[in-house]
């Protein structure tokens, strides 16, 4: 089970390394081994909510999801990105941009550089919005009860969790962005740019947020029209033809795993330049970490992780909210990338060592029979 699901991570992993030798010797080596850690480390999150999500679909869309996504979260999100966001914040040619990033690799930097606010308010703010759409939510299950309580009562508020982002980044308008560092250590008024692509990551999350709504609703009606088709056919000993907006549900679904994971690949591909400013280094770790991430995903849904550890989805979106707040102070300041990792990785290990606990006391509560143990147990912390 094991090297089936991660049977291409390691193949991946193999080839990464002794590419990196070949290319920059054992130096490339080392700083692939450091981006492959920091992106797994900083995408931890990215795989617990993925699982959530794709545990919804069939095995063959998360096939799907471990061939055609990685090539997008490889090439896309790790290769592609950091050439298009240079093209265009230098307002230079995708050809022009890829010279710089093999020939002139303090420009290319630099000007990645440049166009952190608005990667980092675009980020932000779709981060935020996954985060506080998930905790002003009622759920049965609650890991902070003391905090979740009374924001779920809040989040009976049409549109509170918009409201609540757009003054977020009117809020990081005003203060972060005026002050913004550029080039030459000028400051510079960011805030148009930082609202502007504050409100396309807004937009990014409704539109796509959406789509994958209104067609997992479809599917869900699909699903009961076809079991009631299904029931009447038994009787009548008819065949009833397969559902195509199940096909339609689980496109839409995968398209929003793939906004997902390029929004969670921010902070790993700016991350990525303070270790190195090769691009090809650059690529074969975060790409040989997004593999990791995908494979874990599977791994999660497969094993039935997140129904034996409750909070591990809690965990996973407070480490988002954690990474959206981080983003946008990294607007002004700059947060070292192992604070970045780390936040996420204790908050995950916080929810899963919870889980453990709740379990234990779960099982306990069951052998003395005691049923006002069981729904105090499952209310969380």
């Amino acid at each position: 089970m094991l090297l089936k699901t991660f049977g291409w991570s390691f193949a991946v992993t193999a080839l990464g390394l002794v590419a990196a030798v070949l290319y920059g010797g054992w130096t490339g080596f080392g700083v692939v081994a450091i981006l492959s850690v920091l992106e797994i480390s900083v995408s931890f999150d990215n795989a617990v909510v993925n699982a959530g999500i794709l545990k919804k679909m069939n095995a063959f869309w998360q096939k799907i999801f471990l061939t055609i996504g990685v090539l997008i979260a490889v090439f896309g999100m790790r290769l592609v990105f950091p050439v298009v966001i240079v093209a265009i914040s230098a307002s230079i040619g995708p050809i022009e941009a890829v010279r710089l990033a093999l020939n002139d690799k303090d420009q290319y930097q630099q000007l990645v550089t440049d166009a952190h606010p608005s990667i980092a308010a675009f980020g932000g703010m779709f981060l935020l919005m996954i985060f506080l759409d998930f905790i002003f939510e009622d759920r049965d299950i609650k890991w902070l009860s003391w905090i979740e309580r009374p924001l779920a009562k809040l989040g009976k508020v049409d549109m509170l969790s918009v409201c609540i982002a757009l003054i977020v980044l009117m809020i990081t308008a005003m203060t972060f962005a005026t002050k913004a560092h550029q080039h030459g250590g000028a400051h510079v008024d960011k805030a148009e740019t930082v609202l502007i692509s504050g409100i396309a990551g807004l937009i990014t999350y409704l539109v796509v947020g959406g789509l994958s709504g209104y067609f997992e609703n479809k599917l869900e009606e699909e699903e009961e029209r076809e079991h009631e088709e299904e029931e009447k056919a038994k009787r009548a000993g008819k065949k009833v033809p397969a559902v195509v907006m199940a096909g339609k549900a689980a496109f839409f679904m995968f398209l929003y795993l793939e906004v997902l994971d390029a929004s969670f690949s921010f902070d790993g591909v700016i991350g990525a330049f303070a270790i190195t400013n090769d691009i090809v280094l650059m690529a074969l770790g975060l790409g040989i970490g997004a593999m990791y991430v995908r494979s874990l995903t599977v791994y999660l849904v497969r094993q039935g992780t997140l129904d034996d550890y409750v909070y591990l989805e809690h965990g996973a979106h407070y480490a988002i909210g954690a990474l959206a707040v981080i983003l946008l102070v990294t607007i002004q300041y700059e947060i070292h990338e192992v604070i970045t990792g780390s936040v996420g990785v204790l908050l995950i290990a916080w929810s899963f060592f919870s889980s453990v606990r709740r379990n234990k006391r779960l099982a306990a509560a069951e052998g003395q029979g005691s049923p006002g143990d069981k729904a105090e147990v499952s209310s969380g912390v």
